[in-house]
C-alpha cells in the first residue's frame, strides 16, 4: 500500500497552462498576503476578532468575503466558456480542450450555487436577522463558525483540484453513470462529492441554528406577524435547508458507496436504478433554488419599503404567499426531467403544480409595486437592484412557466434555451438581490456608506450586460443548440454567441465598478460615515444600533409593540424633539471566542483531501481530529465573557450623543431659515437627512 495513496507527481496538470498558471497566480497572492499580515504584526488581530470569533455578525462578513471571493473565481469559469464557444465555430476548437472545458463548466455551476449563493445568502442573514429580531445573537453560536469554516474547507477542496488532480466532469450535478467509477476514473468527480458533502453539512447546520433562532429567540413582543419580511423569508428558506440537505446528504453518499465500494444503487447493470438519482437529485435541487430566493424576496422588501418611504404594502399576504412558497417548493421537482417517460398523468400533475408556484410569487411582485405607488421612491444603488430585479425575474418566471408545460420542455430540454432560463432567475433574482442587500446593509456592517457613483455604475453594467449575455441564449435554445457544447458545426449559431461573450464582458466591467467602488469608498470613509447608524432612514430594528453594531447589539433588548417598531420610537422621538430617558445599564454576557470552527476545518480537510486520494491513515487522522476538537468544546468550563455595564453604558452613550447632535442639527436649520432638511415624506414622519432620531 502506498503511503500517500493514488497522489503522484502526475496528479500536477504540468500539460495544461491554464489552471497551472492560475494556479500559480493565486498561490503568489495568498503567500504574499499571509506575509505582509505576519509582518505588519495583523495575525493576532486576525485571530482574536476573527478567525476564532463566534459573533454572527463577524461570522456573517466572512461568508459574505467567502461569497465574493468565489464569486470572481466562478466568474472568471464562466468568461472562459462564454470565450470559448464564441471562438470554436465551423472548423475551429477555440482555446480549451475538451477535458479541460467539461471541468470548467462543471466548477463554474458548483461554485456558484453551493459556494458563491448559499454562503453570501447564509452570511446576510448571520449578520441581520439575530438584529431584526432584537436579539444578541444566534441561538448556538460555535455551531454557527464551525459551519462557516466546513463551507471554507469546501471552497479550499474545489480549489485544490485546480492544481492537484482534476474537477469533475459531469456538471454541476454529477448524474450518473457519468459520474460511476467506469465512465470517471479519476479524482473529479471525488472532489464534487467530498467538498459538497463538507459544506453541506455546515449548510444543514446552518438550517438548525436559524429556525431555532427565529423560532425561539425572539425580542420581548415580537410575534410572528411582528416579525420584518427578511426574517420571514430566512425562516422559509432554512425550513426548507433542514428539510432538503440531508436528501443531498443521502443522495451523494450513495452515489459514493457505488464508487469507493462497489455498491449498485445508481447502476442499472446491477439492479440499481439511475433515474432515481435524478428523482433525489431533484427533490433536493428544485427547494434549493427556493432556498437562494427567498431570502432575495425578504432584501426586496426591505429595500423597496425604505427607499419607498411607506410600509410595506399588504405585509400579511408577502407572510402567505411565502409560506405557500416553501410549501410548493417540494410539489415541482419532476419539471427537471419531464422526458424521463414518467408518462403523461405523472407529467401533467408536475406541471400544473410548477404553474400553480407561480401565483405566490408573482403576488409578491405586485405588493412590491404596491409599496411604491403613492411613495417617495429613491434611486439609490439598492433600489435600482431591486427594480432591476423586478423587471428580470418577471421573464425568468415566464420563461419557467413555459418550461412547465410538458411538451414544450420536449422540444426545449437540455438546449440553451433552459440555460437562459435558469441565469435569468438566479443572475435576475439571487444575484441581484444580493448586491441589494450587500449595498444596503454595507454601511451597518462597517460604518460608512458605499459609493453610489460606482454602485450606479456597477448596476447598470450588470443589468445591460446580462440581457445582452442571455437574450441571445434564448434564440440559441429555439434554434436547437444544446448545452454545454465545447465546439459547433453550425455557421449560423456564432454570431449570436459572440453577442453573448460581449455581454460577458459587460459584466465583467460591473464587477469592475464593483470592485472600485469598494476602492473609493474605503479610501473616502472618513467623508461617508454612518454616524448614528441609520444612513437610509430605515424602518426596521437593524438601524436603532450604532454602526458598526456593538458585540452585545442592543444595551438593552427592545420591546416590540407594533410592525415597525423602530419606524415607531424614530417618529416619536423626532415629533418630542428628544431621545427617551437613558436605560438601566446591566452586565451583558456574550459567547466567548472559539477556535473549534477553524479547528475542525483543517482537519476536514485532511480526511476529505485523504478520502478523495484513498491515503487511508489520514482519514484517520482527520476523523479523530475533528471528533476530538468537538470534544475538548464540550468540555469547556467557561462558554461567555461579561461586559461590564460600565462599558455597555459608555457605548450606547456615544451612540445617544451622536442622535442628540442630529436632532439638534435639524432644529437648528428649521430654525435658521425654514428650509426643509427632508428629501422626501411619508404619512408617517419626516426624513432628516438619512440622520435618525
Amino acid at each position: 500500500m502506498r503511503l500517500l495513496g493514488k497522489l503522484t507527481w502526475d496528479a500536477i496538470p504540468l500539460d495544461q497552462p491554464i489552471p497551472l498558471i492560475a494556479s500559480c497566480v493565486v498561490a503568489l497572492i495568498l503567500g504574499g498576503t499571509a506575509i505582509w499580515v505576519v509582518r505588519k504584526g495583523y495575525f493576532p488581530y486576525l485571530w482574536r476578532e476573527w478567525i476564532t470569533s463566534v459573533d454572527h455578525k463577524r461570522v456573517g462578513v466572512m461568508y459574505c468575503l467567502l461569497a465574493l471571493v468565489m464569486l470572481v473565481r466562478g466568474f472568471s469559469d464562466a468568461v472562459m466558456m462564454r470565450t470559448q464557444q464564441a471562438l470554436a465555430g465551423p472548423g475551429q476548437h477555440g482555446f480549451l480542450t475538451p477535458e479541460h472545458y467539461d471541468q470548467v463548466f462543471s466548477a463554474h455551476g458548483t461554485i456558484m450555487i453551493f459556494f458563491v449563493a448559499m454562503p453570501f445568502v447564509i452570511g446576510l442573514m448571520n449578520f441581520i436577522v439575530p438584529l431584526q429580531l432584537g436579539v444578541r445573537d444566534i441561538a448556538f453560536p460555535t455551531l454557527n463558525s464551525v459551519s462557516f469554516w466546513l463551507t471554507a474547507s469546501g471552497v479550499l477542496l474545489v480549489n485544490l483540484s485546480m492544481v492537484v488532480g482534476e474537477f469533475a466532469r459531469t456538471g454541476w450535478l454529477p448524474y450518473p453513470p457519468l459520474s460511476e467509477l467506469r465512465f470517471s476514473p479519476g479524482v473529479g468527480v471525488d472532489y464534487y462529492l467530498w467538498a459538497v458533502q463538507i459544506a453541506g453539512v455546515g449548510t444543514l447546520l446552518s438550517g438548525v441554528n436559524f429556525v431555532t433562532t427565529i423560532l425561539k429567540t425572539r425580542a420581548p413582543g415580537m410575534s410572528y406577524t411582528r416579525m420584518p419580511m427578511f426574517c420571514w423569508t430566512a425562516l422559509a428558506s432554512n425550513l426548507l435547508i433542514v428539510a432538503a440537505f440531508p436528501i443531498l446528504t443521502a443522495t451523494l453518499a450513495m452515489l459514493t458507496l457505488d464508487r469507493y465500494l462497489g455498491f449498485h444503487f445508481f447502476t442499472n447493470d446491477h439492479g440499481g436504478n439511475v433515474m432515481m438519482f435524478m428523482n433525489l437529485i431533484w427533490a433536493w435541487g428544485h427547494p434549493e433554488v427556493y432556498i437562494l430566493i427567498l431570502p432575495a424576496f425578504g432584501i426586496f422588501s426591505e429595500v423597496v419599503s425604505t427607499f419607498s418611504s411607506k410600509p410595506l404594502f399588504n405585509y400579511r399576504s408577502m407572510v402567505t404567499a411565502t409560506m405557500a412558497i416553501c410549501v410548493l417548493a417540494f410539489m415541482v421537482w419532476l419539471h427537471h426531467f419531464f422526458t424521463m417517460g414518467a408518462g403523461p398523468t405523472v407529467n401533467a400533475f408536475f406541471g400544473i403544480m410548477s404553474m400553480i408556484i407561480a401565483i405566490p410569487t408573482g403576488a409578491k411582485v405586485f405588493n412590491w409595486l404596491g409599496t411604491m405607488y403613492g411613495g417617495t421612491v429613491r434611486f439609490e444603488p439598492p433600489m435600482l437592484w431591486a427594480i432591476g430585479f423586478m423587471v428580470t425575474f418577471v421573464i425568468g418566471g415566464l420563461t419557467g412557466v413555459l418550461l412547465a408545460i410538458p411538451p414544450a420542455d420536449f422540444v426545449l430540454h437540455n438546449s440553451l434555451f433552459l440555460v437562459a432560463h435558469f441565469h435569468n432567475v438566479i443572475i435576475g433574482g439571487v444575484v441581484f438581490g444580493l448586491f441589494a442587500g450587500f449595498n444596503y446593509w454595507f454601511p451597518k456592517a462597517f460604518g460608512f456608506t458605499l459609493d453610489a457613483k460606482w454602485g450606479k455604475r456597477a448596476f447598470w453594467f450588470w443589468f445591460v450586460g446580462f440581457y445582452v449575455a442571455f437574450m441571445p441564449l434564448y434564440v440559441l435554445g429555439l434554434m436547437g443548440m444544446t448545452r454545454r457544447m465545447q465546439h459547433y458545426d453550425v455557421a449560423g449559431w456564432q454570431p449570436l454567441l459572440l453577442v453573448a461573450a460581449g455581454g460577458a464582458a459587460l459584466i465583467a466591467c460591473g464587477v469592475g465598478c464593483q470592485i472600485v467602488q469598494l476602492y473609493v469608498s474605503i479610501r473616502t470613509r472618513d467623508q461617508r460615515r454612518d454616524r448614528v447608524g441609520d444612513p437610509w432612514d430605515g424602518r426596521t430594528l437593524e438601524w436603532s444600533v450604532a454602526s458598526p453594531p456593538p458585540a452585545f447589539n442592543f444595551a438593552v433588548l427592545p420591546d416590540v409593540s407594533g410592525e415597525e417598531p423602530y419606524w415607531t420610537m424614530k417618529t416619536n422621538a423626532r415629533q418630542a424633539a428628544k431621545l427617551g430617558d437613558e436605560p438601566d445599564y446591566q452586565a451583558i454576557e456574550v459567547p466567548r471566542n472559539s477556535p473549534t470552527g477553524v479547528v475542525v476545518a483543517f482537519f476536514a480537510v485532511v480526511m476529505g483531501f485523504a478520502l478523495i486520494w484513498h491515503i487511508w491513515w489520514a482519514v484517520v487522522v482527520g476523523f479523530v481530529g475533528a471528533f476530538a476538537s468537538f470534544v475538548i468544546f464540550a468540555w469547556r468550563d467557561t462558554t461567555e465573557d461579561e461586559i461590564p455595564a460600565a462599558e455597555v453604558a459608555r457605548i450606547d452613550r456615544e451612540h445617544r450623543v451622536a442622535i442628540k447632535q442630529a436632532l439638534a442639527e435639524e432644529d437648528a436649520r428649521k430654525a435658521g431659515d425654514g428650509r426643509k432638511v427632508a428629501s422626501h415624506r411619508d404619512e408617517r414622519g419626516l426624513v432628516i437627512e438619512g440622520l435618525p432620531a
